[in-house]
């Protein structure tokens, strides 16, 4: 059956819901499933989550390589977090580890965060690193994925938080640290980024590098691959700068 809006749009009314009522993510996603005519957002997931989306991502994230460093962008509710994640899951599908740093959710979070997708938490525990700690930073993400073997891939949610505190060291500084790091280790980093609100006047299809808001200087040509979206489409490039 159709749905009546996009994936993206169906897990952004989720999360509104379960702010607004106070409940559990994964009870909000069900009553939207419920809405859209499905038993349970795991039953709407599978439903819609078909083959070729797998593919999909799987094929993303076989244009990764170790030491690559992703900006993953777009403004709120257009599912950037969401890839960010799917890729983890790929990767755990290919029996490698993924890690999620993150300063939006919590480990509360982490099993809807699965079921969002479609996935059973108990799968990937062994593969699957959470944190969520407020002393995020380059020097704290280094020393959780020091033990991780080469192909492994991290998420960052967000590339802005690591901004956040005044005694970080500047942005600039940081991804660098980061970049050499990936290198280094061969593992793949993924950062999710805010769009300025701007974006949203200039009439464009898609958001790109101009658009990513820093509230401090970084040079994005540290970046090897990106990824844009909005309303359900996607702008992927690579070899940036």
């Amino acid at each position: 059956m159709p749905l009546s809006a996009p994936v993206f749009y169906l897990k952004r009314k989720a999360r509104i819901l379960s702010r607004k009522m106070d409940i559990p993510l994964h009870e909000a996603l069900d009553r939207v499933a419920v809405e859209e005519g499905f038993s349970s957002w795991s039953m709407l997931a599978a439903r819609t989550a078909t083959a070729a989306a797998d593919q999909s991502d799987g094929a993303l994230l076989g244009r990764l390589v170790p030491g690559d460093l992703m900006l993953i962008g777009a403004r709120p509710g257009q599912g950037k977090t969401m890839m960010g994640l799917r890729l983890a899951l790929a990767a755990m599908r290919d029996g490698r580890p993924a890690a999620f740093f993150t300063l939006v959710y919590t480990g509360r979070d982490r099993s809807d965060l699965f079921r969002a997708l479609g996935a059973k938490p108990s799968d990937f525990d062994k593969l699957f690193l959470f944190h969520d700690s407020d002393a995020i930073n380059a020097h704290y993400m280094i020393d959780a994925l020091a033990a991780l073997p080469r192909g492994s891939v991290a998420v960052v949610d967000y590339l802005q938080a690591l901004d956040h505190r005044r005694e970080n060291p500047d942005l600039m500084v940081q991804v660098s640290a980061l970049r050499q790091f990936a290198r280094e280790r061969g593992l793949i980093l993924v950062f999710i980024s805010q769009v300025d609100r701007a974006y949203e006047g200039s009439g464009r299809s898609l958001p790109d590098l101009q658009d990513v808001r820093l509230p401090n200087p970084l040079d994005l040509t540290l970046f090897d691959k990106t990824c844009f979206l909005n309303r359900g489409e996607m702008r992927f490039a690579s070899n940036v700068g």
